[in-house]
């Protein structure tokens, strides 16, 4: 029997994906705002394809600020751009 995959939504395109096949951006209760490559991490969670015209959606809309409530940085993004480019 195949073990049913959590599906995720993306941020940029809104389209319903594995949530292995995502990335996870992750809040913890620090409001500290990582990259979550392990999926585990303790917070609120967003998700997005691994498609860089999504991230640049989710950039334009800041839409990942609205739906973790906090200023994304600069930095954050970078750090997006890189782990989408790989």
């Amino acid at each position: 029997m195949i073990k049913n995959q959590p599906q995720r939504t993306c941020m940029g395109c809104n389209s319903k994906k594995d949530k292995k096949e995502l990335i996870r951006i992750v809040k913890n209760k620090e409001n500290e705002i990582s990259i979550d490559r392990t999926g585990k991490q303790e917070g609120r969670g967003a998700y997005l394809c691994d498609d860089i015209q999504c991230l640049e959606k989710v950039i334009k809309s800041k839409r990942l600020e609205k739906i973790l409530d906090s200023k994304i940085s600069e930095e954050i993004y970078e750090n997006l751009r890189g782990v989408i480019l790989d």
